[in-house]
């Protein structure tokens, strides 16, 4: 079969093709199947491209560069059509796209040993909330990528449809379901019927009862974590003298925001700072964000956000160290602080999920279960919020990252054969 189903997701992807009746994931970084959705440009070694744990280990290893995260998210913005400086070259950031897209098909050929021809892309149901032609727009960029990394043949499917499919090889019985795929950009939710005897439809559409998605996943979530915990040892929050003005947050709100990290790299920004430092009244705070924009520590701290909500999700309270900013520099966060900073975009997630029940004519009992897959499915306040739109079902997961990436591929071989 010259056909894929691929999964570039905003902080992870995956591509699969069919080995005999089986969906099977491609090696995509040494034997892992998954892979951060991350690339590096090393100007150390004439821009070499890295990608995955392999970029991110550079970056962290200070190797100088510069590393691209959470490409997925810039699809439906209008950053997709700007530059970025890549050492001495300017380059647009739809190329960056093209460049990991290229280098996952390419692996997934290595893996299939013929070329792929034909690729099922996976896609949140909403890119962008409440504007259809943004939509729209932010597909139609990722189909154009496709076409020009040698794909001829590019079809869509929702996420979440796909991952309900992955999730009907394990029924043995009809069910309706609730399917929450909470991943690093975006949330999707689909309500399907499935069971042994509907995966033998070739038409599903009268399956699909509903599908529904917000623009809030677990770059969000980051986001919204650093400005709690980490930017305040930062200067957020604190006043100027002059007036007692609070301190400007915008380059606090790029700095905690994976897809605009890079942008608070400029001159402009270290001069504002040192303008900042002479007028504030905790200046060593202001020298420490100098610091980050001048030493490009904005992913480390990005890094070290992400790590402290995973470890909430097992714990009350945890640690981040930022000693790479100043000597025994740490933050502490607990999960209580962590959910009050993410309550409104947990409670959005709810009303999603329990509007997506509605549009399928259902109440919240008619739900038999709740699939979850996605990363961020796994932080307990969103799961409890989606929870709570149908409370009686039963809630299960699967692969929380590969979900999505196998139902694709058993879609592609249904399309293309």
């Amino acid at each position: 079969m010259s056909a894929c189903g691929l999964d570039f997701g905003t902080s992870n992807s995956a591509i699969g093709v069919m080995r005999g009746n089986a969906p099977a994931l491609a090696p995509v970084e040494g034997d892992a199947t998954l892979i951060p959705s991350a690339v590096f440009f090393d100007y150390e070694n004439k821009n070499r491209v890295q990608y995955g744990q392999e970029a991110i280990g550079s970056y962290i290893a200070q190797h100088d560069g510069r590393l691209m995260r959470a490409l997925k998210s810039i699809l439906s913005s209008s950053l997709i059509d700007e530059k970025t400086l890549l050492g001495s070259r300017m380059v647009p950031l739809r190329d960056v796209v093209k460049i990991f897209v290229r280098h996952l098909k390419e692996k997934a050929e290595a893996f299939a040993g013929h070329e792929l021809t034909s690729v099922v892309h996976g896609r949140p149901v909403r890119f962008v909330d409440d504007d259809d032609a943004a939509d729209a727009r932010a597909q139609s960029v990722l189909e154009d990528i496709a076409h020009k990394v040698g794909f001829r043949d590019v079809s869509f499917v929702y996420e979440p449809i796909a991952a309900a499919y992955h999730y009907e090889e394990t029924t043995h019985r009809e069910e309706t379901v609730l399917i929450a795929d909470i991943g690093g950009g975006t949330s999707d939710f689909t309500v399907i019927r499935v069971g042994p005897q509907q995966k033998t439809r070739a038409d599903r559409s009268g399956d699909i009862l509903a599908n529904d998605g917000a623009r809030i996943g677990g770059t969000d979530f980051d986001a919204l974590f650093s400005l709690e915990a980490v930017m305040p040892t930062l200067g957020l929050g604190t006043r100027l003298i002059e007036k007692n003005l609070p301190m400007p947050n915008s380059l606090y709100i790029e700095l905690a925001t994976w897809a605009t990290i890079n942008f608070a790299y400029t001159p402009k920004n270290e001069r504002l700072l040192l303008e900042l430092i002479r007028g504030a009244r905790e200046p060593e705070k202001v020298e420490r964000l100098l610091k980050v924009v001048r030493d490009r520590l904005g992913h480390r701290i990005a890094f070290t956000v992400e790590g402290a909500k995973i470890a909430l999700s097992d714990a009350e309270r945890t640690v981040l160290p930022l000693d790479f900013i100043a000597d025994a520099l740490e933050a502490t966060a607990t999960r209580a602080g962590f959910d009050q900073a993410i309550e409104d975009k947990t409670e959005r997630l709810h009303k999603v999920a329990g509007q997506c029940i509605k549009d399928a004519g259902l109440t919240p009992s008619d739900i038999n279960t709740i699939f979850f897959t996605g990363g961020s499915g796994r932080v307990p306040a969103v799961r409890e919020a989606i929870k709570r739109a149908a409370p009686e079902a039963r809630a299960t997961e699967g692969s929380d990252f590969l979900s999505v990436a196998l139902g694709l591929t058993r879609e592609a071989q249904k399309r293309f054969g």
